[in-house]
C-alpha cells in the first residue's frame, strides 16, 4: 500500500514538473515572438521562469526519476556483492544519499518557512511571494527521502510493474 501511495504522489509531481517545463517553454517563446513581432516582451516570464517554474521542473521529479532509474550514475564497484557485505553496501547506497536529502528538505523547509512568516516578496510587475517558490524543494527532495528509504526496507525482489 505503501508503495502505491507513494507511486501516485512521485507520479503526480512528476507531472507537475512537466507542465513546469512545458510553462518554461511556452514562456520563452512567447517572449522571444512578441519581442521580435510587437516589440513588447512578455512582462512576467524572467520571474516566473526564475521563481517557480525552474525549481520546480528541477525539484518536483527527483523521486520519479530515481524510482526509473534515470539518473546517471558513476558505478565504482560491481553491482552487486554476495553476502551480509554485499548487503550492507546495498543499504548504504540509499541510506547515504537519503541523509544527505533529509539534510536538504530541512533546510529548504526552513528556509521557505522563514518567506512564508516574513512574508518575502520579490517586487517586479507582480509581487512574488517567495514562499510559494521555496516550498518546491523541500517537497520534491522529502518525497526522494521517502523514496529512498522505502526502498531500502522494500524487499531484494525486482520489480516488474516499472
Amino acid at each position: 500500500m505503501i508503495e502505491k501511495i507513494l507511486r501516485k504522489v512521485e507520479d503526480t509531481l512528476h507531472l507537475a514538473g512537466c507542465l513546469g517545463l512545458v510553462g518554461v517553454a511556452v514562456l520563452i517563446n512567447a517572449d522571444i515572438l512578441l519581442r521580435l513581432i510587437a516589440n513588447r516582451p512578455v512582462q512576467i516570464q524572467f520571474e516566473l521562469t526564475e521563481l517557480y517554474l525552474m525549481p520546480a521542473l528541477a525539484t518536483l521529479s527527483l523521486s520519479r526519476v530515481f524510482r526509473d532509474g534515470g539518473h546517471l550514475a558513476l558505478d565504482i564497484g560491481p553491482e552487486t556483492l554476495p553476502g551480509i557485505f554485499g548487503l550492507v553496501v546495498e543499504k548504504a547506497r540509499l541510506l547515504l544519499p537519503a541523509a544527505f536529502f533529509a539534510c536538504v528538505t530541512y533546510m529548504s523547509a526552513k528556509f521557505a518557512w522563514g518567506a512564508f512568516a516574513h512574508n518575502e516578496i520579490e517586487y517586479g510587475v507582480i509581487d512574488w511571494p517567495l514562499g510559494w517558490a521555496y516550498a518546491v524543494a523541500p517537497l520534491g527532495c522529502g518525497v526522494l527521502v521517502l523514496r529512498l528509504i522505502h526502498d531500502v526496507f522494500r524487499s531484494s525482489e525486482p520489480d516488474l510493474t516499472r
